[in-house]
């Protein structure tokens, strides 16, 4: 039981509002109105199509400076930072800008002086804007690089956008890339005050307009060739094999697409081959590699073969120079005969059909 001191004395107040503080009243607080700011009306609904970035130029320093923020994630390297720091700042950072800026000049766009990346980026909002109209705005950005996903949600922002979705243009997912895509999103939204509703995409690597978007263009690019493959490889970009030891679903997620492709194809499944390109470094990637796949071929009676990249929604350094111009050379200096890339998606009416059915699919309760 609480006792109270005898001489304490209590006083009931009748209205609270009218209880002196400071010289004014609690109503006259309360009602005190907070700066006024401007609310949308009719609030928009954006779409940020995030990709994974391309260097300015071709010269040394665009290159680094694109380099050094794309290896410097912490989702795409995972090794110790005391070892990696020397690694990428004294050796990688030195000799690596050089030799990559030679290589993006080979596919470099000299019609727009652009990389092919941005360029067909660019596109793909123009032409979704086009297919969703008026009902949303469409932008696109980049992960490392320009433009920035800081500059994408806060021009979507500035037009109106209270609900934006993203969308890693990654069909399977993986930590080092459609992870750290939000990531940076998210870290963009850290800084401000007034945040739009957000939402993400799931991997869209099973959704039937994609796998049928791949299907017509395997079809369309067979059509146009003079040979006739004895065997499609479908090559994803690799990543370590300690990543998906950790829970990482790409590879699973990659087995099933190349699966699903030759399904809808209606193909047997050796006609397809997986294999995992990209690689770098001493330690053991996903496997089988792409290279080595190549080079093994012809020896073994297949000198006839296709290429392409299911993981890329965009034809970049990695599909345009390690593909179709150093993966035909491997192959062709192996003993194959005839070689051919496929392109990816890029903003082809297949390819725009895709993100079109993933997007409507994910703003279903917004619009």
């Amino acid at each position: 039981m609480l006792s109270y001191p005898k001489n304490l004395k209590v006083v009931v107040v009748s209205n609270f509002f009218e209880t002196p503080i400071f010289g004014k009243s609690m109503e006259k607080i309360l009602n005190t109105q907070a700066p006024s700011h401007s609310i949308q009306s009719t609030a928009k609904t954006g779409v940020l199509l995030l990709n994974l970035g391309t260097p300015d130029a071709t010269d040394y320093w665009s290159m680094r400076r694109y380099l050094k923020e794309f290896l410097s994630d912490r989702r795409v390297i995972e090794t110790p930072r005391w070892l990696w720091w020397p690694l990428l700042n004294l050796i990688i950072l030195t000799t690596r800008p050089k030799k990559s800026g030679a290589a993006y000049d080979k596919i470099w766009d000299r019609e727009t002086n652009d990389s092919p990346l941005r360029v067909i980026s660019a596109s793909q909002a123009k032409k979704l804007q086009q297919r969703l109209g008026k009902s949303v705005i469409v932008d696109f950005a980049m992960r490392y690089g320009n433009p920035s996903t800081e500059r994408g949600i806060k021009r979507l922002k500035s037009a109106g956008c209270e609900k934006i979705l993203l969308l890693p243009l990654y069909p399977q997912y993986s930590a080092a890339t459609t992870a750290t895509a939000n990531d940076k999103a998210f870290d963009v939204l850290k800084t401000m005050r007034w945040q739009p509703a957000i939402r993400t995409t799931p991997p869209y690597f099973s959704c039937p307009p994609y796998l049928r978007a791949l299907a017509d263009s395997v079809e369309a690019a067979l059509g146009k060739l003079d040979f006739k493959p004895e065997r499609i490889i479908t090559s994803y970009h690799g990543m370590p094999q300690a990543y998906v030891d950790k829970g990482d679903p790409y590879f699973d997620q990659c087995k099933a697409t190349t699966s699903l492709l030759c399904q809808e194809l209606g193909w047997p499944q050796e006609k397809l081959i997986l294999a995992f390109q990209s690689r770098f470094g001493p330690e053991e990637w996903l496997k089988p590699y792409t290279d080595e796949v190549l080079k093994n071929l012809p020896a073994q009676g297949i000198k006839n073969i296709a290429i392409m990249a299911p993981a890329f929604s965009v034809d970049c350094l990695e599909t345009l120079e390690e593909l179709a111009m150093e993966g035909r050379e491997i192959f062709l200096n192996a003993g194959g005969e005839n070689f051919a890339y496929i392109n990816c998606l890029n903003d082809s009416d297949a390819g725009m059909e895709a993100i079109e059915a993933v997007v409507r699919d994910e703003l279903q309760g917004w619009l």
